[in-house]
């Protein structure tokens, strides 16, 4: 976790924030608010995993309204191709390739100091999941309480189910959310009520079946849409207010204006492998070691078992000083207090180390060669 906390210089620039009743005023006149339900928001946790298009929004969202405690989780950097949708980065992360966590953490912090924000820079895995959400064992740390919801993020089907898992075993609702080219789609679980997402989705579609950001693009008003209906849910389910979450799924087509939300009020299975049979497949799996990114032509590589010695308590640190004194003889590097950025130019690709080991290969979608440049020129 990295201190999001604005500068001392901010500090001295910045009147001194409003009192509750001025922010959020607006709010508690809605009748579903009112006193007592910003004073709920405002002891209330959401964990945001994802901090890409559909993420920032529903952050934002989140801070402004006045929740408590955010907690965000995201592996990735800023890039230029993000800032066409990702509303909290602009171009200075994108030079300095901020880790989107810590970017994201730092602008909410100057929308509303008055929270706290936690980032996380880290891959979310069946490794690490329960953990970074403070699920570890079923138990909270004393200083995380645990979340009351869990906002979608992401961008693939095998972390969606790895969310859908954790939030049926421990009861926390989960709310899901998906936008590609034009087009987007969300739905709402609340664990022993309705139906999670492997009752309406038994499977993962095929490697390419389906369009990504890659293949399709995307179309900022639909990520932003959904990612509002997501921290609307949200909102809901903080506020005590799970009976005004429909059982649903919305989708919507922006361009051809197709809406519809089909009734999954009967769709709760009996024999689903995760709500029904409680078998949580993907929690319990065991983290890939190498994933592609989606957008951008990298592969993300973890460092093997040995490597990341430490057990619960995180990953051996990497000394990024001396990694870049070794890496310059191969290319330009960058080191920022989050990580190393360097050019690996024989290879024709650059390498970014985070402080817990991982890495994120680019110029390649290729696993096979991401490990083993990862071997040659990170870890042993």
């Amino acid at each position: 976790m990295y201190d999001c906390r604005v500068s001392d210089r901010d500090q001295r620039n910045t009147q001194a924030p409003a009192s509750d009743h001025a922010r959020y005023h607006r709010q508690v006149l809605l009748p579903g608010v009112g006193e007592s339900g910003q004073r709920r928001l405002l002891a209330s946790h959401a964990a945001i995993v994802g901090c890409g298009a559909l993420g920032t929004v529903a952050a934002e969202m989140l801070v402004r309204a006045g929740v408590g405690r955010i907690t965000l989780i995201d592996r990735d950097v800023v890039e230029w191709a993000n800032l066409q949708r990702q509303t909290l980065y602009d171009e200075a992360d994108a030079r300095e390739g901020a880790p989107k966590a810590v970017a994201a953490a730092a602008r909410l912090a100057r929308i509303n100091s008055s929270i706290v924000i936690a980032p996380h820079v880290a891959d979310f895995n069946a490794g690490n999941a329960e953990r970074l959400l403070g699920l570890h064992d079923g138990r909270a740390a004393a200083d995380a309480p645990v979340p009351g919801v869990i906002v979608d993020g992401t961008d693939n089907f095998e972390t969606r189910y790895l969310l859908n898992d954790l939030a049926v075993r421990h009861g926390v609702p989960y709310v899901y959310g998906g936008a590609v080219g034009t087009r987007g789609m969300q739905m709402t679980v609340l664990p022993g009520r309705s139906a999670c997402i492997r009752c309406v989705f038994p499977d993962a579609p095929a490697p390419g079946a389906s369009p990504t950001c890659d293949t399709a693009g995307v179309l900022t008003g639909a990520t932003s849409i959904i990612a509002s209906v997501q921290a609307t849910e949200a909102i809901k389910i903080l506020l005590g207010r799970a009976d005004l979450i429909a059982p649903t799924l919305l989708e919507f087509d922006l361009w051809t204006n197709h809406r519809r939300r089909l009734d999954l009020a009967g769709a709760r299975d009996p024999a689903c492998p995760c709500c029904g049979l409680r078998r949580f497949e993907f929690l319990d799996a065991a983290a890939d070691a190498t994933a592609t990114l989606c957008g951008s032509a990298s592969v993300q590589v973890l460092p093997t078992i040995r490597e990341r010695a430490g057990g619960e308590h995180g990953p051996r640190p990497v000394d990024l000083d001396a990694l870049a004194a070794r890496l310059a003889a191969h290319g330009p590097t960058a080191r920022t207090p989050h990580l190393l950025r360097a050019s690996l130019d024989a290879e024709r690709a650059e390498i970014t180390v985070f402080r817990d080991g991982r890495a994120i290969i680019k110029g390649t979608t290729d696993p096979a060669r991401a490990r083993a440049l990862y071997a040659r020129f990170v870890g042993t």
